[in-house]
């Protein structure tokens, strides 16, 4: 008797591991990774934790191959923004004794996924008072900040650890007495079409810049092509510039029914990068499914969990419509304060107008106008102006508004000042901001004193 118990016992127990074996290895070599997460991923990271290779490149890396896949995604934007605490600074030996109490050489130092008890907004992992690990005598250096708390030093309208080109002083007191409102104020034009011909990387050979008509469409026998896609190709830049249908879908045997972002890569590859370094697409850059709005961690409309998020989630397939793409395509998904509140704000009457003839182009203020700002772009040495289509790079932190969406239309004091007030954001921007930062003051404040110093010297 008791040997058959124990052979019970050996059997259960042997089917037991084997099905634990079966899920594990399913977890190892399937899709989903799951169950290897030691611990909620940051908003910044989460659409993209199932694809660990993405953070952790080599398994016995360290810390060096973590840090390798944090450059890979972000390097280049450090590049452009002029980091404030570049990683130069802290491999100068003069400054050894700082790199004892904060490494800023790492990024993982501040950004430490898995850890959501100690995780602030933007993804910091740090304590709030950081600063004060470099800065512990600012009172003795800047009198103006007397009485302030080391947890304020990141306040809207502050102080960015990586990007503080729009708060330098200098650049604060150029731009001081400015008007709230720059009349008359028009946004860049997109000149993709006519720079094209300049841009070496352009494919002129596929795409001469001609004007096709509807008897030079290339669709292949066999394919049916509806009358209202070939109206609606008609209408586009696309038609009008040479790119015929095989130009998205491929030719013969290499007919795509759905091209992807690949295919569009081929002509706009700056802002098909900034697609996949976005929200939007950092799914696809990771080779993972699409992103879904269902998996979203800000509201999203329930009829729209489902809706797979790729270029022409936004654009539509064939008719490419730039306004579609600038209000409705957004307001088709988010479902947050913010957004809900855009056609109630001052921002949406003037994109009316501007679509209505009664301002000029430019004028007119969308969601994309701010989330997706024109930049100058120099692609194969030509400037150009394009869209930035990733949506969250003015959002880390919102400062970084300032100088490419809020100073085309206001002065640098109003726009800090409607930055800073978290009320006011929430409602888009339906009045004027309730408080005040004072960074200007301060720095015209330190000129004087520093006039008032030289004057006594002499």
């Amino acid at each position: 008797m008791s040997t058959h118990k124990n052979a019970k016992y050996w059997l259960m127990s042997a089917l037991l591991s084997g099905v634990l074996a079966g899920l594990f290895s399913l977890q190892l070599f399937g899709d989903d990774q799951s169950l290897f997460l030691p611990g909620t991923t940051s908003s910044g990271h989460y659409q993209i934790e199932l694809a660990c290779q993405a953070c952790h490149k080599d398994a016995f890396g360290g810390a060096d191959s973590i840090q390798e896949a944090c450059m890979d995604c972000h390097g280049e934007e450090l590049k452009h923004i002029d980091d404030s605490h570049p990683k130069s600074k802290f491999t100068d030996p003069r400054n050894a004794e700082r790199v004892k109490r904060l490494d800023a050489r790492a990024c993982a130092t501040c950004h430490v996924e898995h850890r959501p008890e100690i995780t602030l907004p933007m993804g910091l992992t740090v304590p709030q008072d950081v600063c004060r690990q470099c800065h512990y005598d600012i009172e003795q250096e800047r009198p103006s900040h007397k009485g302030m708390s080391f947890d304020t030093c990141a306040d809207a309208g502050c102080h960015n650890f990586h990007d503080n080109k729009a708060l330098y002083e200098d650049f604060l007191l150029k731009h001081a007495g400015e008007p709230d409102h720059v009349i008359d104020a028009v946004l860049p034009q997109r000149d993709f079409v006519d720079t094209a011909a300049r841009l070496s990387s352009y494919p002129a050979h596929e795409y001469p810049l001609e004007a096709l008509h509807l008897q030079d469409r290339d669709v292949p026998s066999g394919v049916s092509a509806e009358q209202k896609i070939l109206n609606d190709w008609l209408e586009t830049a696309h038609a009008r510039q040479g790119v015929n249908c095989s130009g998205c879908h491929g030719k013969g045997a290499n007919w795509v029914s759905k091209p992807d972002q690949d295919r569009c890569r081929t002509c706009h590859e700056p802002e098909v990068a900034g697609f996949l370094g976005g929200k939007h697409g950092m799914r696809l850059a990771q080779k993972l499914e699409p992103m879904v709005p269902g998996l979203a961690r800000s509201a999203m409309r329930s009829d729209a969990h489902d809706r797979e998020l790729s270029c022409t989630s936004c654009h539509s397939a064939h008719r490419f419509d730039t306004r579609l793409a600038a209000v409705e395509a957004c307001l088709r998904c988010h479902n947050d304060e913010h957004s809900l509140a855009y056609k109630d704000g001052p921002h949406y009457q003037l994109w009316l107008q501007a679509g209505n003839g009664a301002l000029p182009e430019g004028a007119g203020v969308s969601c994309a106008s701010c989330h997706l700002p024109r930049i100058e772009h120099k692609q194969d040495g030509v400037a150009r102006t394009l869209v930035q289509h990733n949506q969250n790079d003015t959002l880390r932190p919102n400062e970084k508004m300032l100088r490419p969406v809020c100073m085309q239309c206001h002065g640098l004091a109003f726009g800090i000042d409607a930055l800073a007030d978290e009320k006011l954001v929430k409602r888009n921007f339906d009045a004027r901001p309730a408080r005040h930062v004072e960074s200007i003051e301060m720095a015209q404040r330190r000129m004087q004193d520093e006039d008032r110093g030289r004057r006594t010297d002499r």
